[in-house]
């Protein structure tokens, strides 16, 4: 069950927001929301076990203060609060999906419908590896070292 979706943003995290509701059309939104967020946070494989207890942060203000290493659910619930606070997206239209990394390691990424035939995946906490936009994390497809 995912988190609920605020109905008070951090005034910073408010005026991102109102920049998205000016995008062009769905797909343009959620570039910009991507680009937006894989600047300020990333994945990062080693501390994603030892941060552990970050995994646990609900609070929308602390998680939107927080820069650099973030969790995968963590880094998704911050896109889902930006897309559908942009009004080009409702809930309805992100999909929270699971994976396995490195066939062990649990791995949220996102399934975003942008029209009635077109999804796209996206996964913002495994850019540093080498996903790409329209892509997600799975089996042995990003390093376990480097």
């Amino acid at each position: 069950m995912p988190r609920k979706i605020p109905g008070k943003l951090p005034k910073d995290m408010q005026i991102i927001v109102n920049k998205l509701k000016k995008s062009r059309n769905k797909e343009d939104c959620l570039r910009k929301a991507y680009d937006i967020l894989s600047k300020k946070n990333r994945g990062h494989r080693l501390k994603t076990y030892t941060c552990l207890p970050e995994l646990f942060v609900c609070n929308v203000n602390k998680l939107w203060k927080k820069k650099g290493f973030m969790h995968c659910t963590n880094i998704n619930y911050l896109l889902r609060i930006l897309l559908v606070k942009s009004g080009f997206f409702k809930e309805k239209d992100i999909k929270s999906k699971w994976t396995l990394v490195w066939y062990f390691s649990p791995h949220q990424y996102l399934k975003i419908r942008l029209n009635k035939n077109k999804f796209v995946y996206v996964d913002i906490w495994a850019k540093p590896y080498g996903i790409k936009f329209g892509e997600y994390a799975h089996g042995l497809n990003i390093p376990i070292f480097s």
